[in-house]
């Protein structure tokens, strides 16, 4: 069996979501859409009936990596821990740049669920290593392309 991968409430229900979209309104849309590329006659030179077949293919491509990432998922709902003020997987961080003072905060997310611009560090990523373990008031020296950067952890939430 595969290892297990972590994964957030939210994006559990954001994949659920799309799975139940793919399955419920594409998959029938693009069946039907076959069978309406086949009634136009000679499927050799039919490119409806073609791009009918790549969208197909796409999509049960994409239904089984979705079943595939939720069957190894290892669910972590970090509202339902006691805030400890331990950065773990699923906590939002609060950070304060030493130097100059600018804040930050980042969730720490599964590796599916990054999205640097929404605020959402994948766990693999360098400053979401550095900050895992650490607590509250703690100072963490991450690496960066452009050297060292010093945080100070201002907050660790639950949410």
């Amino acid at each position: 069996m595969a290892d297990r991968v972590p994964m957030t409430k939210a994006g559990e229900e954001s994949l659920r979501a799309e799975l139940k979209k793919l399955k419920a309104e594409d998959r029938p849309r693009v069946i039907a859409a076959i069978a309406d590329a086949r009634e136009h006659g000679d499927l050799k030179e039919n490119a409806e009936y073609h791009a009918a077949r790549e969208q197909q293919s796409f999509i049960e491509g994409r239904i089984q990596e979705i079943e595939g990432k939720l069957g190894a998922a290892q669910v972590i709902d970090v509202t339902t821990m006691e805030n400890t003020g331990k950065v773990i997987f699923g906590t939002t961080v609060h950070l304060v740049n030493m130097d100059t003072d600018e804040e930050v905060s980042y969730q720490i997310v599964g590796e599916d669920e990054a999205d640097i611009k929404a605020g959402k560090l994948s766990i693999s990523s360098p400053i979401a290593r550095a900050l895992v373990g650490k607590n509250e008031g703690d100072v963490v020296a991450i690496r960066i392309p452009s050297g060292t950067v010093e945080y100070e952890i201002a907050e660790v939430e639950y949410i």
